[in-house]
């Protein structure tokens, strides 16, 4: 089925005509991503991924917060965004719905992870040479590499805040609805902060699970870079780790309190 076509069945369902247009624009006019999968900056707009925390919320019985973003959390979920949608995904036809914010909904199997997912998709795109294979697969763990630091970065910064805000609330005795309002916004944000993690440490597993797959299929001294990449890229995880989130992706009802690391 061509982009057309699909943009035309895509304007019948719930997302409606004005999420077709949108996209036959970003996908017939240029493309979707800059480096290292980064948001085009001529298409970004502001609260384009202020969806991303109310979902993650709602998906764990946390019920959202209506209060504004500020600057630092509305940059963390721009920064989440890439890092929770599996590689493959921006690379598809309807990443425009999802990396723009239009559809302001995960794809129902990125809550449910598949270790041998990406290896498929790697395997079945077709590629010019077998070191194309492994070229990609550099390219996205070298994508995860850089994005993860700038990411904590700022997720301690908004953690931080979270902490001074959680303790002025017992000082607060005028605004009892906002204080609900409020602790919803910090489980938001410990949220995005889990999934990440979470999201990071699965897609480690995933690209060892790739390249272990390649290696068998077609052997290549470039087998060798890509395994130090994921050796650095799982450090990098492990070392950057900020939320006791062991807790949060329990089954059962939403706990009252999500431990922060402290330094």
């Amino acid at each position: 089925m061509s982009v057309a076509s699909r943009t035309l069945s895509l304007a019948r369902g719930p997302l409606g005509i004005a999420a077709a247009l949108a996209l036959h624009t970003l996908v017939s006019g240029c493309a979707l991503n800059g480096d290292f999968d980064r948001i085009r900056p001529e298409l970004v707009t502001d609260d384009m991924h202020a969806w991303l925390g109310k979902e993650a919320a709602r998906a764990k019985g946390v019920t959202p917060s209506h209060y504004p973003l500020t600057d630092d959390e509305r940059i963390l979920r721009d920064r989440a965004y890439p890092m929770i949608a599996p590689p493959y995904d921006q690379q598809r036809w309807y990443s425009a719905l999802l990396e723009y914010g239009i559809s302001r909904t995960f794809q129902p199997e990125w809550d449910t992870f598949d270790p041998h997912a990406y290896s498929r998709n790697l395997s079945s795109t077709a590629y010019r040479s077998a070191t194309a294979r492994y070229q990609q697969l550099n390219d996205d763990i070298r994508n995860d590499v850089e994005r993860l630091e700038p990411f904590f970065v700022l997720a301690h910064q908004v953690v931080d805040i979270d902490d001074k805000r959680a303790k002025s609330l017992a000082y607060v005795q005028t605004l009892p609805e906002g204080e609900g309002d409020a602790r919803s916004r910090i489980a938001e944000n410990r949220l995005i902060v889990c999934w990440v993690q979470q999201s990071l440490m699965q897609r480690t597993q995933s690209y060892r699970i790739a390249l272990e797959r390649l290696v068998i299929e077609t052997p290549t001294p470039m087998a060798v870079e890509v395994e130090r990449a994921i050796d650095y890229l799982k450090q990098k995880v492990e070392a950057s780790r900020l939320v006791d989130c062991a807790a949060v992706f329990r089954r059962g009802p939403p706990p009252k309190h999500i431990a922060v690391k402290l330094k």
